[in-house]
């Protein structure tokens, strides 16, 4: 028996449901039936003949929330949830003749855990550590990047609204809502990895969910090395320029790895500096110890309160920062930060979208721009190249493969055309099956900083930017 609704909408079932992830339809012909009570499953699955794991788990997890707002269990924290859960599995499959297999039976538990509390089907994508993208193109079509590359898995969700209801959830940990009226989420999960999600009318096709994850540690710079990301004289200029308080910009595609290397050469940031980072989403992992991070905060849900990483860049100058690390510049921010670069904040690290090294100078440019100050092209570049030193560009090759492509230095003006000076270089040497080959190796220019790198106590031997210095990868 149904009991009956409150008026005041303060009913236990309905305050677990909005609590878990919005409600979700139990209607008694939906619910599977005890033993010897005939069939099981829904009527358009007795209609098609079968039943299958997706179905008998979105039933139970309708009947599971019944009970437990039923029981009047609206439980504050996950281990009682989950304990709770575990008992109605338990009484479940005691009960009742499910249509199941052993593997099935003994995953069930751990479903609707993760149903009730967590992603739901993409819990074990969340915990499998090669997964680095996952991508819900439908409840049927979910894509994982593993190792560089895309594949299809035999993940799915039962329809678009169980799709619906885990981006609700989504929305509900970070404390953000999604609806009609605001039909896109941009956030970050407690574990770091950073989600998007769509649903109409924006996504014509149905909702979508796209989360890109991001190791418990991150990568070392030795181990980029083995990785064949760049050579060990490579890292060594890098390291030698970072701890030479050059200002370095590194550039690359979308899932190139530039907030992977920008980690990697924040090693070289000797410990006593106090560094402060800048992110649209958190996801840096760095070894100070001294060490503010920032982040942006969007809009609410009146449209106000948003903190931009421009107000971020202004507010960090205040903060006495030896270092300032912006994980992207994307906007109006990229004036200030340059500004900063030219007024006593060197050794500032910072990434840009962009296709190439000359490609990110004129995004910088364009980005200058969008502050709403009035320049003329040729002030904004000769900021630009006042400001910075070293263009870092990475690529993410079709083996799947991250390379550093090319080191470049910016040399001056010639004309109103920045300079920029290539010192290393990767130099594709054909393909060995689905793998690219090619050579790291040093064009035999010697950049205009190794004086200044010398000066402040680095080593550069010349032969580092020899061209016989190359290294397969």
């Amino acid at each position: 028996m149904s009991r009956q609704r409150s008026e005041g909408g303060d009913d236990p079932a309905e305050l677990l449901r909005q609590r878990l992830g919005g409600s979700i339809a139990s209607a008694p012909g939906s619910r599977l039936r005890r033993r010897g009570g005939g069939s099981t499953g829904t009527s358009a699955d007795v209609h098609k003949g079968r039943t299958d794991y997706v179905t008998v788990k979105a039933n139970l997890l309708a009947r599971l929330l019944d009970d437990l707002g039923d029981r009047r269990l609206v439980a504050e924290d996950k281990e009682t949830v989950s304990r709770l859960v575990r008992e109605f599995v338990d009484r479940v499959l005691a009960d009742e003749d499910l249509p199941l297999n052993d593997g099935e039976r003994a995953r069930l538990a751990d479903d609707l855990t993760d149903e009730t509390l967590g992603v739901g089907p993409l819990a074990p994508l969340m915990a499998d550590p090669a997964v680095t993208d996952i991508l819900v193109v439908g409840p049927h079509k979910v894509f994982v990047e593993r190792f560089g590359r895309l594949e299809k898995t035999n993940v799915r969700f039962q329809d678009d609204e169980h799709v619906q209801r885990v981006i609700e959830r989504i929305a509900a940990w970070v404390g953000r809502r999604i609806d009609l009226s605001s039909p896109m989420l941009d956030a970050r999960l407690p574990d770091g990895s950073r989600v998007n999600a769509t649903i109409p009318p924006v996504s014509i096709d149905g909702p979508t969910i796209s989360i890109r994850r991001f190791g418990r540690r991150r990568l070392r710079s030795d181990e980029l090395v083995g990785l064949g990301e760049m050579s060990e004289h490579m890292l060594s200029f890098l390291k030698a320029c970072v701890r030479g308080r050059q200002n370095i910009l590194v550039s690359g595609g979308t899932g190139a790895g530039k907030s992977t290397l920008l980690g990697a050469l924040a090693e070289a940031i000797p410990p006593e500096e106090r560094v402060v980072t800048i992110e649209d989403t958190a996801e840096l992992i760095l070894d100070q110890d001294h060490l503010v991070r920032l982040e942006n905060r969007p809009p609410n849900t009146e449209g106000r309160g948003a903190i931009s990483s421009r107000d971020l860049v202004i507010n960090a100058l205040r903060m006495r920062p030896d270092r300032i690390i912006v994980g992207e510049v994307r906007g109006g921010e990229a004036l200030d930060m340059l500004q900063a670069m030219n007024t006593g904040h060197d050794g500032s690290l910072c990434t840009v979208h962009a296709n190439s090294p000359r490609d990110a100078l004129a995004r910088l440019e364009t980005m200058v721009l969008m502050s709403g100050v009035d320049l003329p092209s040729r002030a904004i570049r000769e900021q630009v190249v006042s400001a910075l030193q070293i263009v870092v560009h990475v690529r993410r090759f079709e083996d799947g493969v991250r390379r550093v492509e090319s080191i470049a230095e910016i040399a001056g003006l010639e004309g109103n055309t920045p300079l920029l000076n290539a010192i290393f270089e990767f130099k594709r040497e054909g393909r060995e099956g689905r793998r690219v080959r090619g050579r790291f190796k040093p064009t035999g220019v010697m950049p205009r900083v190794a004086e200044t790198l010398r000066e402040r106590g680095e080593a550069m031997p010349p032969q580092l930017f020899m061209e016989g210095a190359g290294r397969h990868a």
